[in-house]
């Protein structure tokens, strides 16, 4: 039987493996002043790829460019020249923003709300329906270790839990890219561990993951390229692995070796190598591990009123369910741009029972009030008189002249 047929899902997955996600070509962002003179170029021409199921690492101190690069390409910031494709549209694409989930470098969240109704409010505004909301913000609780918190007010976190509560909106809506700058900052060493345990798991089921840190042992730890600012210029680019390679020297691991055994190696190891020093030591574990495992002994041990580790990445984001489609995530568009039926011709519903009518108190207040002598009508019937008084002076003047 043929891989495909065993395997569809993984089949699938690697044939989109080498898809660019993100497409950047001379992206420049010039800051100006009031009066449009330049003020600074944050970034300089810049060019890199990123492609599907790659964990893409942007490095640099302070001021380097890295911020900026990251707001052009969620179409916060306009490029003053250059050209930028996300999943093969602008970044202002609206159904292309219903993709991603960015995780800013500070937590900018309502400090009234709690953990549960945050989850809520960021799910509904992808129109998630009320059971999935629920259902991811479960598991997402969970995931980063809020599980105990949801009713406590986001105010009232700590930064460390801020930035949990960060991430887990950031995946609310399962996105294909995600972008996270900083997102271990203000973690202790266990969140950090998980964020990069999660990290890599989006990583294996085909998701892009972008982080901006500062914090080089996360970024050696998770990303497969990376790029290195400084200037707004990328000054370093290409895998990890092969940036951090010493082609001059080599390491040989072995177990513990009887002493004779390793004298004899190092003679002959010591007549081949002309120039340099030849070292024997143990190998040693980094600093994190060691940490992790006493604290792991510690919680077996004891318990604490501090924060809990998180569970296992969500179900839902280990795609063991069924992701939705993009159509239905692009849903809202879909209803505005749907033609508007024409309305039904209007029914008149009959008025609701009322209190029982007074007729007669109707009639009377409907009946025509009966005229009234007014004051002004009797200046009518006055003046024939006072007319007729002065006819009888006039003819008397006219009729009977005096001697």
């Amino acid at each position: 039987m043929a891989v495909a047929e065993l395997n569809p899902a993984a089949t699938a997955l690697a044939a989109t493996a080498g898809e660019v996600v993100v497409s950047v070509r001379g992206l420049t962002k010039v800051f100006r002043d009031f009066w449009n003179r330049p003020k600074a170029r944050a970034v300089d021409n810049v060019d890199f790829e990123v492609r599907r199921g790659e964990v893409f690492g942007l490095l640099g101190p302070n001021g380097s460019g890295k911020s900026t690069t990251v707001k052009l390409l969620l179409g916060l910031l306009y490029p003053t020249k250059g050209h930028i494709e996300v999943f093969g549209h602008s970044p202002r694409h609206v159904a292309t923003k219903a993709r991603i989930g960015y995780l800013p470098e500070e937590s900018y969240l309502y400090r009234y709300l709690n953990s549960r109704e945050t989850l809520d409010f960021f799910g509904n505004l992808f129109q998630l329906d009320k059971d999935e909301r629920n259902r991811r913000a479960e598991q997402l609780l969970d995931m980063v270790g809020l599980g105990q918190t949801r009713t406590r007010a986001i105010g009232e976190f700590s930064k460390g839990m801020q930035r949990r509560i960060g991430l887990a909106q950031a995946l609310i809506n399962d996105p294909d890219l995600v972008i996270l700058d900083e997102p271990t900052a203000g973690l202790d060493p266990i969140g950090c561990r998980e964020v990069k345990d999660l990290i890599m798991a989006l990583a294996r089921r085909g998701k892009t993951v972008i982080l901006s840190s500062h914090l080089l042992s996360d970024v050696e730890d998770v990303c497969d390229r990376v790029v290195i600012y400084y200037g707004g210029k990328i000054q370093a680019a290409g895998p990890l692995k092969e940036l951090l390679a010493k082609p001059d020297s080599l390491r040989i691991t072995t177990p513990v070796l009887p002493r004779a055994t390793l004298e004899r190696v190092l003679v002959t190891i010591r007549q081949d190598a002309i120039s340099g020093e030849v070292r024997v030591d143990n190998p040693t574990q980094n600093l994190e591990s060691y940490f992790l495992d006493v604290v792991q002994k510690a919680r077996a041990a004891q318990e604490t009123s501090g924060a809990q580790s998180g569970a296992r990445v969500a179900p839902y984001l280990r795609g063991n369910e069924t992701a939705p489609a993009p159509e239905q995530v692009n849903k809202v568009l879909d209803r505005l741009a749907a033609p508007v039926p024409a309305p039904a011709s209007p029914v008149v519903s009959a008025p609701s029972a009322g209190p029982a009518v007074d007729n007669q108190k109707l009639a009377a207040l409907s009946r025509p009030a009966e005229a009234t002598p007014a004051p002004a009508a009797a200046a009518p019937e006055a003046k024939p008189a006072d007319l007729a008084k002065a006819d009888e002076k006039l003819s008397a003047l006219l009729g009977k002249p005096k001697a």
